[in-house]
């Protein structure tokens, strides 16, 4: 049998939080509506920009000046952090399940006290974990700085929403008023506060998101000496999207679970479940047969093609009730039904996370 692995955003995959707006929303006065903001302009910054050097996920930088203007320690964001845990059901028995059968690991943008404290919560090694590193006490900030900042955030949560036409290749396809609020981003974050001494920040930090997620895949894959045909990585937003073309590009498995459009438009597979059972099946046949019988199992999801792949009949009854529609929904994604899928997987994550954390990318 060949060596297999697995690995897994956190976020999404395993809980429901979003832990940088949580702390957003908690710490400063216009947390939410803040963060909000920030994270749709580095969805723009990401996936439509290509500003050189930006990845998605960016956000979790971005937003650090803000928490130093506020008094944020790494003791709060840790102590927040390990009591707000939200856990999706079945979560640490699904990690505990895979780690029985191979290698498995957590890669995600989220900040290292956060997956620190879930790490503990689920017992799973943090050893097995890639996070962004965020040593926030070794920055100081200036008063007239703290108190420049303080202003701006109020200034960017009062910031209208805005978007762009799917198309979009660069601001000028955005409207006048919507190009408007990238460029006042763009002079925020890349003329003011870049040129702060807590701007260092801007430039020190290291959000694990886009290629750093394909970086980790990679890693992952020296260390245990299996390749990446091998691999199964389940994710669920922008911040996959670079991990999911890494693991397509060497015909490894590509889940979305639960995702946004841009984890679907990448991914091979799709998900659509409240709980982690179907992660548990889908890497259980990933470990017997590798991406073949994953492929297979995901175009026949039904109480036959699970029986004929020798799932355990209990799982199949949790799935599959009698009398009652289906607890979860999982596809294989091709040309015909993507965008059907994207937009049912869409609606499903914010059923599942809640309207404000599933609207973000």
């Amino acid at each position: 049998m060949e060596k297999r692995f697995f690995a897994t955003d956190c976020e999404g995959p395993i809980s429901k939080n979003d832990n940088a707006m949580e702390l957003a929303a908690f710490f400063l006065p216009e947390g939410e509506t803040f963060f909000a903001r920030i994270s749709k302009y580095d969805d723009f910054q990401a996936d439509v920009e290509h500003r050189p050097g930006y990845r998605a996920g960016d956000t979790l930088k971005l937003i650090l000046p803000f928490f130093k203007a506020f008094g944020v320690t790494e003791n709060d964001m840790e102590s927040f952090s390990r009591d707000h845990i939200l856990l999706l059901p079945g979560a640490g028995e699904t990690l505990s399940f895979i780690s029985s059968l191979m290698p498995c690991y957590i890669i995600s943008t989220s900040y290292t006290p956060y997956i620190r404290s879930l790490c503990r919560a689920i017992g799973h090694p943090e050893k097995n974990s890639f996070s962004t590193s965020v040593p926030l006490d070794q920055y100081p900030i200036r008063e007239d700085e703290k108190k420049r900042l303080i202003t701006i955030e109020k200034e960017i949560a009062s910031l209208p929403d805005f978007d762009w036409p799917a198309s979009a290749s660069g601001l000028s396809d955005l409207s006048l008023d919507h190009r408007r609020i990238i460029q006042r981003l763009n002079q925020i974050f890349w003329g003011e506060i870049a040129s702060m001494e807590i701007g260092r920040l801007l430039f020190e930090i290291h959000p694990v998101g886009g290629e750093e997620k394909a970086e980790a895949i990679r890693k992952i894959s020296a260390l245990l000496d299996n390749p990446l045909s091998q691999s199964f990585y389940a994710g669920d937003s922008i911040t996959d999207v670079q991990a999911f073309q890494e693991v397509n590009h060497a015909k490894g498995a590509a889940l979305s679970f639960n995702g946004n459009f841009y984890a679907v438009r990448e991914a091979r597979i799709a998900c659509l479940s409240p709980n982690t059972l179907p992660v548990s099946i889908l890497a259980c046949i990933f470990f017997q047969e590798g991406t073949s019988g994953v492929f297979s199992l995901a175009a026949n999801w039904n109480r036959k093609g699970m029986l004929e792949a020798g799932v355990n009949p209990s799982w199949i009854d949790s799935l599959f009730p009698p009398n009652a529609s289906p607890v979860s929904e999982v596809y294989l994604l091709n040309s015909e039904n993507r965008s059907r899928i994207s937009e049912r997987s869409s609606r499903f994550r914010k059923e599942v996370r809640g309207e404000s954390i599933g609207a973000l990318g």
